[in-house]
């Protein structure tokens, strides 16, 4: 069975960007209510000062649409005709949402055309740039390619690895044995992962599972509480993939470990090693070593490429030696 369930694309809707942000973005629903329902297909945002003065052909209409000063004080400039018909290019019925920022007070024909099209309308206190941007962050998080992982992670000397394999390997006893070490635990038995910025993995762990553990034979512990807070983080980068695995079911291991395996998750490749389980085995240990030996790889140094390296030089010394006039016996 695979350790990654199906990966989801979450559909945003303006409700749910509001209820999760609204509070650290200081949005203020002022029209439309009955449309927060909608869908934010585009997880970034768009100032429509273009499309207010008539520019509509590249109008970015599956956007957050946000006003500034400059889009603001235009709108107030222009006549009642032109306004109305601004705003009917404004209220396209597939924008999700319109934001008014700086504190600024839209007039009472936009919160007639944003209630009668059905268009959440907000303001917000925030300067428009810095609301674009973290606005931005945030859309792009919520919207991120995610999946779970069947296993368990733990940040080991600043390397988040998430250590998979066949259930009652000993995965989350060897994950306690690292917290024990001083490591910190990020997930337990299930591990969430989203995309970020589009070139790294995050994880973390299911909200009512969080800083929880199962012990088989003991049951479950709260980590926190037993260990310290230092003992848990919230989230943290997946910088290495283990596979547990048992001894006989490993047909080919690499003594070397020269060429590095990676284990693709949601379109990213992330480095993997394989580990063979059997009795007697510090599998704590060998995990420890694996992620500071990732860490090292990560820096640019491979002791398995630099061994080869020293070997095949030891070659070409003792040839070019044997080849030396008078070498001979």
């Amino acid at each position: 069975m695979s350790a990654i369930s199906e990966v989801q694309k979450p559909q945003v809707t303006v409700e749910e960007f509001f209820r999760d942000h609204g509070d650290s973005l200081e949005l203020c629903l002022i029209s439309g209510g009955n449309g927060l329902k909608r869908i934010i297909r585009e997880p970034t945002l768009n100032r429509p000062g273009l499309a207010l003065a008539g520019h509509t052909r590249f109008f970015a209409v599956h956007r957050i649409q946000v006003l500034g000063s400059m889009e603001t004080y235009f709108l107030r400039d222009q006549t009642p005709q032109a306004r109305a018909a601004a705003y009917s290019v404004l209220f396209t019925n597939t924008v999700p949402a319109v934001v008014v920022a700086r504190g600024l007070r839209p007039d009472r024909e936009m919160l007639a055309a944003g209630e009668q099209a059905g268009i959440p309308v907000f303001r917000t206190k925030h300067i428009t740039m810095k609301f674009i941007n973290r606005a931005t962050i945030a859309l792009e998080a919520m919207s991120a390619p995610r999946t779970t992982l069947h296993g368990s992670m733990v940040d080991i000397q600043g390397v988040g690895v998430v250590i998979i394999g066949e259930s009652g390997i000993g995965k989350s006893e060897t994950v306690l044995a690292l917290i024990e070490r001083g490591y910190s635990l990020v997930a337990d038995d299930v591990v969430k992962v989203r995309v970020h910025d589009g070139s790294e993995v995050i994880g973390t762990a299911k909200a009512l599972a969080q800083h929880m553990m199962e012990v088989r034979g003991i049951g479950i512990i709260d980590v926190s509480r037993m260990f310290g807070v230092g003992a848990v983080r919230e989230n943290k980068r997946v910088n290495l993939i283990v596979t547990l695995k048992h001894w006989e079911d490993v047909s080919d291991v690499d003594r070397l470990g020269i060429d590095l395996e990676y284990y693709p998750l949601l379109g990213i490749n992330i480095p993997h090693v394989v580990i063979p389980v059997r009795p007697g085995r510090d599998l704590a240990r060998l995990i420890e070593v694996a992620a500071l030996q990732a860490k090292l790889r990560e820096a640019g140094h491979n002791a398995g490429a630099e061994l080869s390296r020293r070997v095949l030089q030891k070659i070409r010394t003792n040839s070019q030696g044997a080849t030396r006039p008078g070498s001979g016996g």
